[in-house]
Order: structure tokens, then C-alpha cells, then sequence
């Protein structure tokens, strides 16, 4: 399946601040948390399992003049970025064959793949989840491969679903915890969530079928095994797991976010690929552990 940018223009309108998401153990909910771009990273991820949860929006009533402006702020988002040096560094490497030959192989013989959004935060408040959410908007509108969009995340607002919706996206009415599992070619579009999210898509997946449909748009993996390796802490190594074990089956390829601009939005993502042979048994491994004197 070849794979074309959609050439038809893009026109829209920039805002600010700083948000993340994150696993809470005691409700297994997500909250957003603050983070700067020179504190050490620190998981603290969900270990139980948690049953799929009908959702409502957070509010209950949508405010017009609120719906307005908040269109507003992510229509200057979405031009902000579409403009930015990271957005045109991010369309070559999509276009260059470590990208674009994996995504073809996803496709197959299909033309288009789902994208699903977990995880995006609140912007309403925030600029990194505004900008997040704007480059899932472009790459639907430059490449013809991107399907529909579905979104999820627990904070979302009524207002903030509203404006979802208004730029094509749908809201998903269930926490599926991240475990939605590839029927079909599907992206997951998941920048800075909880590494249990990952672990919880990843565990859902766990056969080659699935995994090799699978592109994901997120976390580097390999960083969290080279924290673990570091940290000696056995029970987020556990909660890990499956993220840890797939590394063995998939090629991953780091997103430059070229300016200070994008850095809280976007560092440390990357494009995942998995090519796991058909029928082979995946097996967990054991993390190893390296610890310091």
C-alpha cells in the first residue's frame, strides 16, 4: 500500500502553557501534573487492573462564549505548529523511509488506519496538550492514509468535547484504559501518557496479529528500560512489563522537537513499529535490574 501527503492546504489560527498526564493508583483515573523540562523523569504507574468505565464530560453544560474561544485558541494552535520548523521536520521524517515504508507495511492492502488519542489532557488549560492535539489534526489533514480520530481522556470538558467534536474528532464514551485491541491497521496517538497505558495497550495486543497493525505515537520505550535498568524498583519494572518485553520486536524512531517551543509537548516521543512473526508465542522477560554501588 503506498502512501501519499494530502496536498490540500491547511488554514487556521497560537496559545500557552504547560500540563501531562498521569495514573493515579488510588481511583485509577488520570490527573494532569506540571512538569519542568530539567526535572528527572519519575514513573509512578497504576498496577491493578481496572475494568473499562462509562465517561461523562466533567461539566454538564457547554458554555457558547467559552466553545468560542477555546476554538479560537486551538485554531491558532493548529497554525502556530503547521508554520513551526518542528511540524516540517516531523513531515520529512514521515516521508523518509524509516517512516513511511513501516506505515505502508501497517497498511497492507488497506487505505486508511484509525487514529485513537488517549490521553491528551486539558486544552482548555494547557498548551502542551493544544499542541498535542493540533499535530493529530494536521496529520489527518496532510496525510490521506489518517482515518477518523477518536479521543479519550477523563478530564475532558463538555465544552472541551464540544470543540473536539467541532474539528472532527469523536469522544469516546468509555475509559477503555488504553486497552483497545488492533483489528484492523490503527495508530495510537498517545504523547506523554502513564507508561501503564502503554503497558495496558501493549497487554491487550499481545499477539503477533495485533502488535504488527499497530503504530504508536508516544513515550520512548527505550527510555523507560533505561531507567529501569538503573532504578532497582521491581514493582514499576512489573507494571512494565509488556512494554519492556516488546522492544525486542520493534523498531523505534525519535521525534526531534528542534525548538524549545515544542520541547514540553513533545520531548522525548517517538514512532513505534512492531514485527512480530506470525504465530510465535510472545513470552515475558524478567527486566534486568543494574544496581549501583
Amino acid at each position: 500500500m503506498s502512501i501519499e501527503m494530502n496536498d490540500t492546504p491547511i488554514t487556521t489560527h497560537g496559545d500557552t502553557e504547560s500540563r501531562k498526564c498521569k495514573c493515579d493508583d488510588s481511583e485509577g483515573d488520570w490527573t494532569v501534573v506540571s512538569r519542568r523540562r530539567k526535572q528527572r523523569r519519575k514513573f509512578f504507574p497504576k498496577i491493578e487492573t481496572i475494568e473499562q468505565q462509562p465517561w461523562i464530560p466533567t461539566k454538564s453544560e457547554a458554555d457558547h462564549e467559552m466553545e468560542s474561544k477555546l476554538m479560537q485558541k486551538m485554531q491558532a494552535c493548529i497554525q502556530k505548529l503547521e508554520n513551526s520548523d518542528f511540524f516540517h521536520t516531523l513531515l520529512q521524517q514521515m516521508e523518509a523511509s524509516e517512516v513511511h515504508d513501516r506505515i505502508s507495511t501497517v497498511l497492507a492492502s488497506e487505505s486508511k488506519m484509525p487514529m485513537v488519542i488517549y490521553g491528551i489532557g486539558s486544552i482548555e488549560s494547557y498548551e502542551p496538550p493544544r499542541l498535542q492535539l493540533s499535530l493529530a489534526i494536521l496529520l489527518k489533514r496532510k496525510f490521506d492514509w489518517v482515518g477518523d480520530i477518536e479521543v479519550f481522556d477523563p478530564v475532558i470538558s463538555n465544552t472541551e468535547s464540544k470543540i473536539l467534536e467541532g474539528l472532527g474528532c469523536s469522544v469516546l464514551s468509555e475509559n477503555e484504559q488504553g486497552r483497545r485491541v488492533a483489528l484492523k491497521p490503527t495508530m495510537f496517538y498517545m504523547p506523554h501518557c502513564e507508561v501503564v497505558l502503554y503497558d495496558n495497550l501493549v497487554q491487550a495486543n499481545w499477539k503477533a496479529e495485533h502488535l504488527n497493525q499497530m503504530v504508536v505515537f508516544g513515550n520512548s520505550f527505550r527510555s523507560y528500560e533505561n531507567y529501569i535498568s538503573v532504578s532497582m524498583n521491581s514493582t514499576i519494572s512489573e507494571s512494565m512489563k509488556h512494554v519492556l518485553t516488546v522492544l525486542n520486536f520493534s523498531t523505534e524512531v525519535k521525534v526531534e522537537t528542534v525548538s524549545d517551543d515544542y520541547f514540553k509537548a513533545f520531548h522525548d516521543s517517538s514512532w513505534h513499529f512492531f514485527n512480530v512473526i506470525s504465530d510465535m508465542k510472545l513470552e515475558l522477560e524478567s527486566p534486568k535490574v543494574v544496581e549501583e554501588n
